[in-house]
Protein backbone atom coordinates (compact mmCIF):
# COMPACT_ATOMS: atom_id res chain seq x y z
CA UNK A 1 0.00 0.00 0.00
CA UNK A 2 2.56 2.17 0.93
CA UNK A 3 4.19 2.20 -2.88
CA UNK A 4 1.50 2.18 -4.19
CA UNK A 5 0.64 6.02 -2.32
CA UNK A 6 4.28 6.87 -2.97
CA UNK A 7 3.96 6.13 -6.83
CA UNK A 8 0.46 8.64 -7.06
CA UNK A 9 2.44 10.78 -4.97
CA UNK A 10 4.86 11.71 -7.22
CA UNK A 11 2.92 11.13 -10.16
CA UNK A 12 0.52 13.96 -8.62
CA UNK A 13 3.40 16.18 -8.13
CA UNK A 14 4.81 15.41 -11.92
CA UNK A 15 1.09 16.76 -12.99
CA UNK A 16 0.92 19.69 -11.19
CA UNK A 17 4.40 20.86 -12.06
CA UNK A 18 3.41 20.72 -15.20
CA UNK A 19 0.00 21.97 -15.24
CA UNK A 20 2.23 24.93 -14.07
CA UNK A 21 3.80 25.69 -16.78
CA UNK A 22 1.65 25.53 -19.46
CA UNK A 23 -1.09 27.63 -17.27
CA UNK A 24 1.51 30.08 -17.08
CA UNK A 25 2.83 30.33 -20.46
CA UNK A 26 -0.89 29.70 -21.52
CA UNK A 27 -2.41 33.02 -19.90
CA UNK A 28 0.74 34.80 -20.49
CA UNK A 29 0.72 34.96 -24.51
CA UNK A 30 -2.91 36.06 -24.00
CA UNK A 31 -3.51 39.56 -24.68
CA UNK A 32 -1.73 42.51 -23.24
CA UNK A 33 -2.99 43.66 -19.73
CA UNK A 34 -1.25 46.46 -19.82
CA UNK A 35 -3.21 47.99 -22.29
CA UNK A 36 -6.38 47.88 -20.19
CA UNK A 37 -4.76 48.79 -16.75
CA UNK A 38 -2.96 51.24 -17.85
CA UNK A 39 -4.51 55.12 -19.76
CA UNK A 40 -3.18 55.79 -23.21
CA UNK A 41 -2.72 59.50 -21.85
CA UNK A 42 -0.19 58.30 -19.29
CA UNK A 43 3.51 59.20 -20.52
CA UNK A 44 6.09 56.56 -21.79
CA UNK A 45 8.01 56.77 -18.59
CA UNK A 46 5.31 56.03 -16.63
CA UNK A 47 4.18 53.65 -18.38
CA UNK A 48 7.45 51.82 -18.26
CA UNK A 49 7.37 52.33 -15.09
CA UNK A 50 4.12 50.29 -14.05
CA UNK A 51 5.46 47.45 -16.53
CA UNK A 52 8.33 47.14 -14.33
CA UNK A 53 6.52 47.59 -10.98
CA UNK A 54 4.40 44.34 -12.52
CA UNK A 55 7.23 42.48 -13.59
CA UNK A 56 6.41 42.36 -17.24
CA UNK A 57 9.42 43.67 -18.58
CA UNK A 58 10.97 40.29 -18.03
CA UNK A 59 11.44 37.38 -20.57
CA UNK A 60 8.60 34.88 -19.93
CA UNK A 61 10.81 32.16 -18.72
CA UNK A 62 12.24 34.74 -16.09
CA UNK A 63 8.06 35.34 -15.43
CA UNK A 64 7.70 31.38 -14.68
CA UNK A 65 10.75 31.32 -12.46
CA UNK A 66 9.77 34.29 -10.27
CA UNK A 67 5.66 32.92 -10.19
CA UNK A 68 7.22 29.59 -9.23
CA UNK A 69 9.79 30.72 -6.11
CA UNK A 70 6.38 32.59 -5.39
CA UNK A 71 4.32 29.51 -5.42
CA UNK A 72 6.67 28.13 -3.25
CA UNK A 73 6.13 30.86 -0.60
CA UNK A 74 2.80 30.42 -0.70
CA UNK A 75 1.95 33.56 -2.80
CA UNK A 76 0.65 34.35 -6.54
CA UNK A 77 1.34 37.74 -6.53
CA UNK A 78 -1.19 41.23 -6.60
CA UNK A 79 -4.20 41.53 -8.94
CA UNK A 80 -3.50 43.93 -11.08
CA UNK A 81 -7.20 45.57 -10.80
CA UNK A 82 -7.82 45.21 -7.07
CA UNK A 83 -4.47 45.63 -5.82
CA UNK A 84 -4.74 42.64 -3.28
CA UNK A 85 -3.13 39.45 -3.15
CA UNK A 86 -4.37 37.09 -5.64
CA UNK A 87 -4.89 33.97 -3.57
CA UNK A 88 -6.18 36.13 -0.35
CA UNK A 89 -9.10 37.21 -2.86
CA UNK A 90 -9.22 33.75 -4.43
CA UNK A 91 -9.88 32.41 -0.80
CA UNK A 92 -12.24 34.38 0.17
CA UNK A 93 -14.34 33.24 -2.38
CA UNK A 94 -13.67 29.22 -2.20
CA UNK A 95 -16.26 28.74 0.59
CA UNK A 96 -18.92 29.96 -1.79
CA UNK A 97 -18.08 27.66 -4.24
CA UNK A 98 -16.86 24.46 -2.27
CA UNK A 99 -20.43 24.87 -0.69
CA UNK A 100 -22.23 25.07 -3.91
CA UNK A 101 -20.31 22.47 -5.64
CA UNK A 102 -20.55 19.93 -2.30
CA UNK A 103 -24.60 20.82 -1.97
CA UNK A 104 -24.62 19.77 -5.93
CA UNK A 105 -22.98 16.98 -5.45
CA UNK A 106 -24.94 15.40 -2.68
CA UNK A 107 -28.04 15.97 -4.48
CA UNK A 108 -26.87 14.01 -7.34
CA UNK A 109 -25.82 11.24 -5.19
CA UNK A 110 -29.09 11.33 -3.55
CA UNK A 111 -31.28 11.31 -6.19
CA UNK A 112 -29.36 9.53 -8.35
CA UNK A 113 -28.11 6.24 -6.97
CA UNK A 114 -31.59 5.10 -5.57
CA UNK A 115 -33.31 5.62 -8.82
CA UNK A 116 -30.06 4.17 -10.82
CA UNK A 117 -30.08 0.98 -8.66
CA UNK A 118 -34.15 0.60 -8.98
CA UNK A 119 -33.79 1.14 -12.79
CA UNK A 120 -30.96 -1.56 -12.58
CA UNK A 121 -33.25 -4.04 -10.57
CA UNK A 122 -36.38 -3.73 -13.08
CA UNK A 123 -35.13 -2.70 -15.99
CA UNK A 124 -38.46 -3.08 -18.10
CA UNK A 125 -40.94 -1.44 -15.54
CA UNK A 126 -42.23 2.07 -16.48
CA UNK A 127 -40.68 3.74 -13.68
CA UNK A 128 -37.08 2.83 -14.68
CA UNK A 129 -37.91 3.81 -18.68
CA UNK A 130 -39.09 6.93 -16.90
CA UNK A 131 -36.21 7.29 -14.81
CA UNK A 132 -33.80 6.78 -17.99
CA UNK A 133 -35.83 9.34 -19.98
CA UNK A 134 -34.85 11.94 -17.00
CA UNK A 135 -31.45 10.87 -17.60
CA UNK A 136 -31.19 11.76 -21.02
CA UNK A 137 -32.80 15.19 -20.70
CA UNK A 138 -29.94 15.94 -17.77
CA UNK A 139 -27.67 15.63 -20.28
CA UNK A 140 -29.07 16.97 -23.32
CA UNK A 141 -30.17 20.39 -21.66
CA UNK A 142 -27.59 22.99 -21.12
CA UNK A 143 -26.99 24.02 -17.90
CA UNK A 144 -27.84 27.89 -18.39
CA UNK A 145 -30.94 27.46 -20.43
CA UNK A 146 -31.85 24.53 -16.76
CA UNK A 147 -30.89 27.99 -14.69
CA UNK A 148 -32.81 30.43 -16.01
CA UNK A 149 -35.87 28.18 -16.36
CA UNK A 150 -35.50 27.51 -12.76
CA UNK A 151 -35.29 30.91 -11.78
CA UNK A 152 -38.10 32.08 -14.34
CA UNK A 153 -40.65 29.04 -12.80
CA UNK A 154 -39.45 29.17 -8.93
CA UNK A 155 -38.38 33.04 -8.45
CA UNK A 156 -39.95 34.81 -10.69
CA UNK A 157 -43.60 33.10 -11.24
CA UNK A 158 -44.21 31.34 -7.96
CA UNK A 159 -41.85 33.28 -5.71
CA UNK A 160 -40.71 30.57 -3.74
CA UNK A 161 -37.18 30.84 -3.97
CA UNK A 162 -34.65 34.13 -3.89
CA UNK A 163 -33.22 34.49 -7.79
CA UNK A 164 -29.79 35.72 -7.11
CA UNK A 165 -27.02 36.11 -4.15
CA UNK A 166 -25.87 33.63 -1.11
CA UNK A 167 -28.24 35.28 1.37
CA UNK A 168 -26.99 35.31 5.03
CA UNK A 169 -24.21 33.59 6.40
CA UNK A 170 -22.70 32.13 9.48
CA UNK A 171 -19.22 30.59 10.79
CA UNK A 172 -19.45 26.96 11.06
CA UNK A 173 -15.51 25.53 11.85
CA UNK A 174 -14.18 28.99 11.16
CA UNK A 175 -15.56 29.00 7.48
CA UNK A 176 -18.41 30.90 6.43
CA UNK A 177 -21.66 28.79 5.30
CA UNK A 178 -24.90 29.58 4.05
CA UNK A 179 -26.58 26.39 4.47
CA UNK A 180 -27.21 26.40 8.22
CA UNK A 181 -29.71 29.78 7.76
CA UNK A 182 -32.73 29.29 6.33
CA UNK A 183 -32.98 32.32 4.15
CA UNK A 184 -29.02 30.94 3.20
CA UNK A 185 -30.44 27.72 2.25
CA UNK A 186 -33.20 28.85 0.16
CA UNK A 187 -30.43 30.73 -1.63
CA UNK A 188 -28.53 27.94 -2.14
CA UNK A 189 -31.36 25.76 -4.17
CA UNK A 190 -31.84 27.02 -7.20
CA UNK A 191 -28.30 26.93 -8.35
CA UNK A 192 -26.96 23.64 -6.52
CA UNK A 193 -30.21 22.12 -8.25
CA UNK A 194 -28.87 23.96 -11.51
CA UNK A 195 -25.30 22.42 -11.16
CA UNK A 196 -26.61 19.02 -10.10
CA UNK A 197 -28.96 17.97 -12.53
CA UNK A 198 -26.53 16.89 -15.26
CA UNK A 199 -24.61 14.86 -12.17
CA UNK A 200 -27.62 13.33 -11.27
CA UNK A 201 -28.20 11.72 -14.92
CA UNK A 202 -24.78 10.46 -15.09
CA UNK A 203 -25.18 8.57 -11.60
CA UNK A 204 -28.48 7.29 -12.26
CA UNK A 205 -26.32 5.58 -15.69
CA UNK A 206 -23.74 4.33 -13.76
CA UNK A 207 -25.63 3.26 -10.87
CA UNK A 208 -28.17 1.20 -13.53
CA UNK A 209 -25.22 -0.12 -15.32
CA UNK A 210 -23.21 -1.31 -12.78
CA UNK A 211 -26.34 -2.61 -11.34
CA UNK A 212 -27.65 -5.04 -14.51
CA UNK A 213 -24.36 -6.24 -14.43
CA UNK A 214 -23.61 -7.39 -10.77
CA UNK A 215 -27.24 -8.88 -10.46
CA UNK A 216 -26.64 -11.50 -12.78
CA UNK A 217 -23.70 -12.83 -10.38
CA UNK A 218 -23.29 -16.23 -9.33
CA UNK A 219 -22.55 -14.59 -5.88
CA UNK A 220 -25.95 -12.90 -6.32
CA UNK A 221 -27.93 -16.06 -7.15
CA UNK A 222 -26.45 -17.61 -3.84
CA UNK A 223 -27.54 -15.00 -1.60
CA UNK A 224 -31.12 -15.35 -3.08
CA UNK A 225 -30.88 -19.24 -3.18
CA UNK A 226 -30.11 -18.93 0.73
CA UNK A 227 -32.90 -16.59 1.40
CA UNK A 228 -31.53 -13.25 2.27
CA UNK A 229 -34.08 -10.21 2.28
CA UNK A 230 -33.93 -8.44 -1.07
CA UNK A 231 -32.88 -5.07 0.83
CA UNK A 232 -29.95 -6.97 2.77
CA UNK A 233 -29.10 -8.16 -0.86
CA UNK A 234 -29.06 -4.76 -2.18
CA UNK A 235 -27.40 -2.89 0.44
CA UNK A 236 -24.50 -5.23 0.99
CA UNK A 237 -24.19 -6.89 -1.91
CA UNK A 238 -25.26 -5.15 -4.79
CA UNK A 239 -24.02 -1.38 -3.45
CA UNK A 240 -20.67 -2.42 -2.30
CA UNK A 241 -19.40 -3.97 -5.77
CA UNK A 242 -20.83 -0.86 -7.94
CA UNK A 243 -18.95 1.56 -5.65
CA UNK A 244 -16.04 1.46 -7.20
CA UNK A 245 -16.58 2.71 -10.36
CA UNK A 246 -19.44 5.25 -8.92
CA UNK A 247 -16.87 6.70 -6.34
CA UNK A 248 -14.09 6.70 -9.22
CA UNK A 249 -16.56 8.65 -11.65
CA UNK A 250 -18.14 10.99 -8.34
CA UNK A 251 -14.61 12.27 -6.97
CA UNK A 252 -13.59 13.19 -10.82
CA UNK A 253 -16.94 14.91 -11.22
CA UNK A 254 -16.58 16.89 -8.11
CA UNK A 255 -13.61 18.28 -9.01
CA UNK A 256 -14.99 18.93 -12.25
CA UNK A 257 -17.97 20.72 -10.76
CA UNK A 258 -15.22 23.48 -8.38
CA UNK A 259 -13.60 24.02 -11.69
CA UNK A 260 -16.92 24.56 -14.20
CA UNK A 261 -19.63 26.27 -11.71
CA UNK A 262 -18.70 29.07 -13.63
CA UNK A 263 -21.48 29.32 -15.59
CA UNK A 264 -24.01 28.75 -12.73
CA UNK A 265 -22.24 31.41 -10.19
CA UNK A 266 -22.47 33.65 -13.28
CA UNK A 267 -26.54 33.12 -13.82
CA UNK A 268 -27.42 33.27 -10.33
CA UNK A 269 -24.85 35.90 -8.82
CA UNK A 270 -22.82 33.58 -6.77
CA UNK A 271 -20.30 34.68 -5.30
CA UNK A 272 -17.72 32.42 -6.12
CA UNK A 273 -14.47 31.88 -7.45
CA UNK A 274 -16.39 31.36 -11.05
CA UNK A 275 -17.63 34.96 -10.71
CA UNK A 276 -14.38 36.21 -9.67
CA UNK A 277 -12.44 34.53 -12.39
CA UNK A 278 -14.96 35.85 -14.94
CA UNK A 279 -14.25 39.65 -14.13
CA UNK A 280 -10.91 38.79 -14.30
CA UNK A 281 -10.72 37.28 -17.75
CA UNK A 282 -12.59 40.47 -18.48
CA UNK A 283 -9.97 42.79 -17.10
CA UNK A 284 -7.28 40.44 -17.90
CA UNK A 285 -5.91 40.05 -14.38
CA UNK A 286 -3.57 37.78 -14.73
CA UNK A 287 -2.52 36.61 -11.36
CA UNK A 288 -6.19 35.82 -10.37
CA UNK A 289 -6.40 33.83 -13.56
CA UNK A 290 -2.78 31.77 -12.82
CA UNK A 291 -3.91 31.53 -9.37
CA UNK A 292 -7.27 30.26 -9.83
CA UNK A 293 -6.30 27.39 -12.45
CA UNK A 294 -3.42 26.74 -10.27
CA UNK A 295 -5.66 26.19 -6.96
CA UNK A 296 -8.34 24.05 -9.34
CA UNK A 297 -5.28 22.02 -11.27
CA UNK A 298 -4.27 21.24 -7.18
CA UNK A 299 -7.54 20.48 -5.87
CA UNK A 300 -8.85 17.87 -9.13
CA UNK A 301 -4.88 16.47 -8.71
CA UNK A 302 -5.80 16.35 -5.14
CA UNK A 303 -9.17 14.40 -5.37
CA UNK A 304 -7.97 11.80 -8.01
CA UNK A 305 -5.14 11.08 -5.66
CA UNK A 306 -7.57 10.45 -2.85
CA UNK A 307 -10.09 8.49 -5.42
CA UNK A 308 -6.68 6.58 -6.05
CA UNK A 309 -6.12 5.27 -2.40
CA UNK A 310 -10.04 5.06 -1.66
CA UNK A 311 -9.79 2.64 -5.24
CA UNK A 312 -6.99 0.69 -3.62
CA UNK A 313 -8.78 0.27 -0.24
CA UNK A 314 -11.60 -1.12 -2.09
CA UNK A 315 -10.35 -3.13 -4.67
CA UNK A 316 -6.80 -4.47 -3.36
CA UNK A 317 -5.88 -6.15 -7.05
CA UNK A 318 -5.25 -2.42 -7.72
CA UNK A 319 -2.62 -2.16 -5.10
CA UNK A 320 -0.77 -5.16 -5.32
CA UNK A 321 -0.57 -4.60 -9.18
CA UNK A 322 1.09 -1.19 -8.34
CA UNK A 323 3.22 -3.32 -5.65
CA UNK A 324 4.88 -5.56 -8.61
Amino acid sequence: MIAFVLQRLIQSIAIVIAMSIIVFVGVTVVGNPVDMLISPEVSQADRERIIRSFGLDLPIHQQYFVFALSVLRGEFGQSFVFGESAIKLIVQRMPATLELATTALLISIIIGLPLGVRAGLKPDSIASRLTMSFSILGFSLPTFWIGIMLMMLFAVVLGWLPATGRGPTVLFLGVEVSFLTWDGLRHLILPATTLALLKVSLVIRLARAGTLEVVHQDYIRTARAKGLKNDRIVFVHVLKNIMIPIVTIIGLEFGQLIAFSIVTETIFSWPGMGKLIVDSIRMLDRPIIVAYLMIIVVLITGINFIVDIIYAILDPRIRHEATK
